[in-house]
C-alpha cells in the first residue's frame, strides 16, 4: 500500500481515550448529545462541551462542525451528522461520504496532523457495516491522495469484528 496505507490505522477501543488532534463525533443534528459514541464523547468531555455546542445551532446531515475537546485527550472534536439508513435509495451513501469528507476538510483547514473516526451511522442509525466501511475507507483514501498534511487517520472501532472489517477493506483498497 505504500505511504498512503501507512497513514491509515485501525484501532479497537474507546475513541474518547485517543491522543489525537481531533476525534470525530457521530453526532445528532442538535449536537447536544445522545446515545452511543455521541453520549460517550459528551460524558468524557464534560459539561463545557454541551455549552459550546449550544452556540452552534445544530448541524445538517452530511456536514460537520468543530469544538474544543475539553476534558478529552483529543484537543478538538469534529461533530458530524451521519444519515439514518432508509434502504439506500435516499442519498445515504453521498451523505455518509460527505460526513467523512467535511470532517477531513475541517481537520486539514485547522492544520491537524491526526484524526480519529468512529464507524459513523452504523449504530442506532442502522447503516449496514460493510457498505459504511467501504464508503469510509474510499472517502478517506481519496482525501489522503490530495492532502499531504494529515499524517494519520485512525478508524476507531468499538469491537474486533468491526476492526477486522476495516482491516480487510483497507487492504483491498490498497490493491486498487
Amino acid at each position: 500500500m505504500g505511504a498512503l496505507g501507512d497513514r491509515i490505522r485501525i484501532h479497537t477501543g474507546d475513541i474518547t481515550r485517543l491522543v489525537v488532534d481531533a476525534i470525530v463525533n457521530a453526532a445528532s443534528s442538535s449536537l447536544l448529545g445522545g446515545g452511543g459514541v455521541d453520549g460517550a464523547i459528551h460524558r468524557a468531555a464534560g459539561p463545557e462541551l454541551v455549552a459550546e455546542c449550544r452556540t452552534l445551532n445544530g448541524c445538517k446531515t452530511g456536514d460537520a462542525k468543530l469544538t474544543r475537546g475539553y476534558r478529552l485527550p483529543a484537543r478538538f472534536i469534529i461533530h458530524t451528522v451521519g444519515p439514518v439508513w432508509q434502504g439506500g435509495g435516499e442519498g445515504e451513501a453521498g451523505l455518509l461520504a460527505s460526513c467523512y469528507r467535511r470532517s477531513l476538510e475541517i481537520a486539514s483547514d485547522q492544520g491537524f496532523l491526526t484524526i480519529a473516526f468512529p464507524a459513523i451511522s452504523t449504530g442506532i442509525y442502522g447503516y449496514p457495516k460493510i457498505e459504511a466501511t467501504g464508503i469510509a475507507v474510499d472517502t478517506v483514501t481519496d482525501f489522503l491522495r490530495q492532502d499531504t498534511l494529515l499524517e494519520t487517520v485512525t478508524f476507531c472501532c468499538f469491537d474486533d469484528q468491526t476492526a477486522e472489517l476495516y482491516r480487510q477493506t483497507v487492504a483491498s483498497a490498497g490493491k486498487g
